[in-house]
This record gives structure tokens, sequence and C-alpha cells, in this order.
């Protein structure tokens, strides 16, 4: 069986790393000023905050519309036996179920939605193992259990400079009393039951990054085999300073390096910091 692997954007795979596995992305969209850009295609990171640093308004998304699924994976049907489509956390988006809704339209093909129920780079994990686990000759019955595999040991936990990107966008879930209370410290934040919500109240910057590692070292003192992503908004130095300050720390874990994405960014703002984990 030839299996495709499709995700979105916002799993933030660089596009040299896309080709040569054979991962197909549906773009979600940035508005900047009234203008839409497809993130990854029309727009980079850095010129995305960049923009928004000159901007006089802040920017907004949208998911991709279900025809740009339709279109690919009919595209796909031509080709494979199969397609396995990865999409960032239903809980803060519905990109998902525009996957979803495609795919049950979908002729002479079978296609398999998967929920990564987080996003970014560990959303990307999900999708190199499977692209990978595919050129192999695997089919879904080998990925699709390898992914929950890797979803059930899956951690990801970040902070922000300022909450309010979250809150205006909705995409905090939590009460708005609670929400107040953290507006001025620098809480660390995580995936639960597929939306963000607050991990714990912490007063500095340093402290908070200091947090996320320290619960990185919980699962490495585990015994766990570990790959790790730092994940970070227009902070490229600091980034790279913390891979070498985790990499002395964790010596058998293998780390990486990545970005929040416009789509993300949007909602977390310049400056968030964030670090993900799971097996190897």
């Amino acid at each position: 069986m030839k299996t495709a692997v499709v995700t979105d954007s916002t799993s933030y795979i660089p596009k040299h790393i896309r080709e040569n596995l054979d991962i197909y992305m549906i773009p979600l969209n940035v508005i900047i000023n009234g203008e839409p850009y497809k993130e990854e295609i029309d727009i980079s990171a850095p010129d995305f905050y960049e923009e928004v640093r000159n901007g006089s308004e802040l920017p907004t998304t949208s998911q991709p519309p279900i025809g740009e699924f339709e279109e690919l994976y009919s595209q796909l049907a031509k080709e494979y036996d199969a397609i396995i489509s990865i999409h960032l956390s239903s809980g803060i988006s519905g990109t998902y179920q525009g996957a979803v809704a495609a795919a049950e339209m979908a002729e002479n093909v079978k296609i398999y939605t998967y929920d990564s129920e987080i996003s970014c780079m560990p959303q990307g994990f999900y999708v190199l193992e499977a692209a990978w686990m595919a050129q192999q000759g695997n089919g879904p019955e080998e990925i699709l259990p390898r992914l929950d595999e890797l979803k059930a040991a899956m951690k990801a936990c970040f902070m922000v400079d300022d909450l309010s990107h979250l809150q205006r966008g909705g995409r905090l879930s939590s009460a708005q009393a609670i929400i107040g209370g953290l507006l001025n410290i620098k809480p660390v934040l995580h995936f639960e039951n597929k939306v963000i919500v607050p991990f714990e109240k912490i007063r500095t910057r340093k402290k908070a990054l200091k947090r996320i590692q320290e619960m990185l070292g919980e699962d490495v003192d585990k015994g766990m085999r570990l790959k790790a992503t730092i994940i970070h908004a227009n902070r490229v130095q600091e980034a790279a300073e913390w891979k070498s300050e985790l990499e002395a720390l964790y010596p058998t874990v293998e780390f990486s390096i990545s970005y929040f994405g416009p789509v993300i960014g949007t909602h977390l703002g310049e400056g968030a910091m964030g670090l993900g984990w799971t097996v190897k």
C-alpha cells in the first residue's frame, strides 16, 4: 500500500524536509492589515514578526477552506492508496474538522484524519514519523498505532511574554478571572484535553523556562529515550543558548530547534518560548 502524509502549515516543518519526505502541506492563513497571507508560502516567520512590529492592527488567522483539502485529496488519490492527514489540535482550530469533512467526500482513496491534539513541531513529530514510515512501505495499520505511542508520551509546555494575545483570540481556555490574574506574570501553559490551559503561575521568564526544563528532566529520570524541540517566537539566539544548556543537562535527549510561525505566533506573540518532547 502506498500512503501519502498530509499536514497543515502549523507543524512548521521546513520545505526541504517536506520535499525529501514527500509530505504534503495545506497552509493556514494570517491576515495582516486586511491582507491575507498563506503562512509558509506567502510569508515567513521573521517577516511576520517584522510586519506585526510595524503594523497598526493586530493580525488575525483563518483555517484553510475545505476545498483546498478536497483538491489535494483528489490529486493524491490518483497516486496513493491511502492518506494520513495530521493536523493541529481540534480544540484550538477548525482545521481538523475541515480535513474530516473533506475526507468524507473523497473518492477512490481511504483517508485517515489524525488530531494531533497539539501544534507546532510537536505536531511535526507525528508528521515526520508517519512520513518516514510511509517511505519504508508501511501503511496506516502500522503508522497509526505508532502515532498513538508518540501521543501517549507527548508533552509540550510554553510561556508567553504577554497573555493578552491568547485572551483576545479566545485560545486560552480558562475563566476570565483566572486569565486576569495571570496577565502580570509569566505562566507556564500546556495543552490539556486539546486546549491551552495554564499549568503553573511563575513570576519571571527565567524561572518559567527553568520550570519547563525541569519537567523534561522528570521524564529523562524515568529512563525514557526522548527527542525534544525548542520552539521560539523570533528569539533565535535565546533558543540556541537554551539548546546548549539543555544538551549539557540531558545528553541522552535528541534536541532540535523550531519556531512559532505566523498563525501560532499571532496568538502567542513575539518572545514566546516552548519545549516539546516525546519518545524516540
